[in-house]
């Protein structure tokens, strides 16, 4: 296989594995009445186009399992997170990721890899889904979108930034003792 054939394969193979889980999260209810399984009683459900509706985009929205399959591999995925730096410290993220804001995205194609998978993310993955759309039609090859809340509440875990103190204006010996200028 050449190395187009064989990215292309790549690329069909991801985007089943990614439609065949999403089907099944979506085929998957409990039954009435029955008690979902302990480990489970603390993470909310896999979020699906059935409980939010609002999610209308073109972008396959990933589950956890989906996006682990594919962070797997990181030599074929990027990761693109479109969120603004506070809700990068404040709410955590991917241990990788190239991070350009919303509103940069377009001004910022030419640094986005072409021959890499690519995953958008946001908080819900809203903006991640519109902006997987955008980068579809400019001919980027965009698995799908999640958001990093979602990921978190199906189990997920984050990493966190911790933000450095800010900085204080060191007074060297020579500055401190120094004679005050004459007037």
């Amino acid at each position: 296989m050449n190395g187009l054939t064989k990215r292309s394969a790549l690329a069909i193979g991801f985007t089943l594995l990614a439609f065949a889980s999403y089907a099944a999260e979506g085929a998957a209810s409990p039954t009435a009445g029955a008690q979902p399984p302990a480990s489970s009683a603390q993470a909310a459900p896999p979020v699906t186009p059935a409980n939010d509706p609002a999610y209308t985009y073109k972008t396959l929205r990933l589950n956890r399992a989906t996006f682990d399959a594919l962070a797997a591999r990181p030599e074929q995925l990027l990761v693109l997170d479109i969120r603004r730096p506070d809700e990068l410290t404040r709410l955590g993220g991917f241990p990788v990721y190239l991070s350009v804001q919303t509103s940069d995205v377009q001004r910022s194609l030419g640094y986005i890899p072409r021959d890499r998978l690519i995953v958008t993310v946001s908080n819900h993955a809203h903006r991640a889904g519109a902006i997987g759309d955008l980068l579809t039609g400019y001919g980027f090859r965009v698995v799908g979108a999640i958001g990093v809340l979602d990921y978190e509440a199906e189990g997920g875990t984050l990493t966190k930034i911790a933000v450095p103190p800010p900085r204080t204006a060191a007074v060297s010996p020579s500055t401190a003792s120094a004679p005050a200028p004459a007037k």
